[in-house]
């Protein structure tokens, strides 16, 4: 069974930066590409950004040139670099790994 924990939201201003983390228990990680995913209030759960196995990062237009996500496969974890955040991004946000979810983190920029 994969256990995923999301850390490092919070309550930041609008231009400001937050690293998301996501510590993977099991030992599917590394075979495993990992995607973030982020749901708004009152709005669908949507992509956000994904990373191969390799490293491969690919990003929602809505987020491309602001977040970064990037691994460490020595440390079972997914990190989620959020820069120049905006009000819009506000959200839970979450990591998937083969089908599984953590609980989320919330986010939440201020104008």
């Amino acid at each position: 069974q994969v256990r995923l924990e999301e850390s490092g939201g919070g309550l930041m201003q609008a231009g400001g930066s937050l690293r998301l983390s996501c510590a993977a228990s099991g030992s599917i990680f590394s075979d495993n590409a990992v995607d973030w995913y982020r749901r708004a209030p009152g709005k669908h759960r949507e992509w956000v950004a994904g990373i191969t196995t390799r490293g491969r990062p690919n990003y929602a237009d809505s987020v491309k040139g602001r977040f970064t996500t990037y691994r460490d496969n020595n440390k079972n974890t997914v990190y989620l670099l959020m820069n120049s955040l905006r009000s819009e991004d506000t959200a839970v946000y979450y990591c998937n790994i083969a089908h599984n979810w953590g609980q989320g983190t919330q986010v939440t920029v201020s104008s």
